[in-house]
């Protein structure tokens, strides 16, 4: 939830726009863009998000063969208890506690890994889309570009130019 005094900030700035004067020799141009948007569109966040599938896919089936053995080792138990001698029974509860330690430590370093490396790739993404927004902002005489604005009149809508200037950048 925004504060108060972040709500201020573009108060002040929109009634600064409003109230300029009309006899301004230069127009006041601003443009908003979405950058949930260009997050979800932009090709190259997308290469990022293949990128990230392709490295920990591995990890992840190994995860859930790891889980899946470890649920059929536990109703294989459950079955055979009533036969099975009360040091078998204890022994076999033993490795199963210790292989779902195991999996529950190798779950927590994937979900970190994972967790990390997308901050890596989307702060990759976050640098590129500012990039290209300064560069559009540069090339079509913007003096001010707002982002997470509650509306936008589609006319001041410039997520689409960015997404394209992302892309013909190759997010470089």
């Amino acid at each position: 939830m925004k504060s108060f005094s972040q709500w201020i900030g573009p108060a002040v700035l929109m009634g600064a726009v409003l109230s300029a004067p009309a006899f301004a020799q230069d127009a006041f141009r601003f443009g908003v863009v979405n950058p949930d948007r260009v997050m979800r569109e932009a090709p190259v966040a997308k290469a990022a998000q293949t990128r990230l599938e392709q490295e920990f896919l591995k990890r992840e089936r190994d995860l859930k063969d790891q889980e899946a053995a470890l649920k059929a080792a536990s109703e294989k138990l459950e079955r055979e208890a009533p036969t099975l001698s009360e040091s078998q029974r204890t022994t076999r509860q033993r490795q199963l506690v210790d292989q779902d330690r195991d999996f529950q430590r190798k779950s927590r370093e994937f979900q970190e890994d994972l967790n990390l490396r997308r901050s890596e790739e989307l702060q990759k993404v976050y640098e590129s889309a500012q990039r290209a927004i300064k560069q559009v902002a540069e090339a079509e005489k913007y003096d001010v570009i707002l982002q997470d604005a509650v509306y936008v009149n589609p006319k001041h809508d410039i997520t689409e130019k960015v997404i394209k200037a992302l892309n013909a950048s190759g997010g470089k």
